[in-house]
């Protein structure tokens, strides 16, 4: 039986098209017959770099080349082979799916990043995937400092079929999360997604905030919330290592979601982070539909960064 949409790996691969051709291009230019001295090492170890993978990442992928290739000559999918390993050994412990305790009724998640991620379409994403495993949902538009947050959440409500607690612009964001986790459990309902505002220009405003938030729910339950998933952008590039940084402060992450890494060549920054930060990454954003949030899968991915086939 086929179907008309693509499989994961030829959608991950073409979302990550940019990434890995912007990688094949550089491999081309450098390693035209060429044998694997020390120069040759040193400008892959640049292009790996300058594919937002990191210096920790570049330097395993040259040493393990070194250790088994050094002063021979090499071919490009023996670089990306190494690359596509080296990759999935990082990246592998850390692939697991947002898990609902349904011991907590309702299961809370509290949703952060810095505005512009693509943060309130996920979440309306990560509701229509439990919507569709007949969970029901509540969402809170916490983020009161945007109109158009609050007007995208309700759309999502619609679209789905969950519940929209919202206030108007302006108002308390606690408020509304604690408005939120009432309604939850007042319709016993399994998921409790709480959208917040990200303005890392006052970080200490940014933190007092959500610690407030996390304070209230905690009212309610006192294990609230189960979880904080961080929405990174992939166009940010190296700037996703500092907002981890700064979240981790402001409160106890537990897991990353990536989004518009069909958008850029800087997709590798997602190795990168999880050098740096050992989070379980839940979810890739790799285009705009409703079905294209996935669960992340560390293999596939780590092939299509590297420009092999499946």
């Amino acid at each position: 039986m086929t179907t008309d949409k693509p499989g994961l790996f030829s959608r991950l691969k073409t979302g990550l098209s940019r990434t890995a051709g912007n990688f094949s291009a550089g491999l081309t230019s450098v390693f035209t017959k060429r044998k694997l001295d020390a120069a040759a090492l040193e400008e892959l170890e640049d292009l790996l770099i300058a594919a937002d993978l990191g210096p920790a990442v570049a330097a395993r992928v040259c040493g393990r080349l070194a250790a088994d290739r050094f002063d021979k000559e090499i071919s490009e999918p023996e670089i990306k082979a190494a690359l596509a390993d080296v990759v999935t050994e990082i990246m592998e412990p850390l692939a697991r799916p947002l898990a609902i305790d349904g011991t907590n009724r309702p299961h809370v998640i509290l949703v952060v990043g810095v505005n512009g991620t693509g943060k309130t379409t996920t979440i309306g994403k990560i509701a229509h995937n439990f919507r569709a495993e007949g969970k029901s949902v509540v969402m809170a538009a916490a983020d009161t400092f945007r109109a158009a947050a609050i007007e995208q959440l309700e759309i999502w409500g619609q679209r789905t079929g969950a519940t929209v607690v919202r206030r108007e612009v302006g108002a308390d964001p606690a408020a509304v999360a604690y408005e939120g986790l009432q309604q939850a459990q007042a319709e016993g309902a399994d998921v409790l997604l709480v959208d917040t505002a990200g303005r890392l220009q006052n970080k200490a405003g940014l933190m007092d905030e959500l610690a407030k938030v996390v304070r209230v729910l905690g009212k309610l339950d006192a294990n609230a919330p189960h979880d904080c998933l961080l929405v990174l952008d992939a166009t940010t590039g190296q700037n996703a290592i500092r907002q981890v940084e700064v979240f981790s402060e402001v409160c106890n992450v537990t897991g990353l979601a990536m989004t518009k890494l069909d958008g850029t060549a800087r997709g590798g920054v997602l190795v990168a982070v999880a050098e740096r930060f050992p989070l379980p990454v839940h979810y890739i954003g790799i285009g705009e539909g409703i079905d294209d949030l996935q669960p992340f899968a560390a293999a596939a991915f780590a092939r299509a960064v590297a420009g092999l086939n499946e």
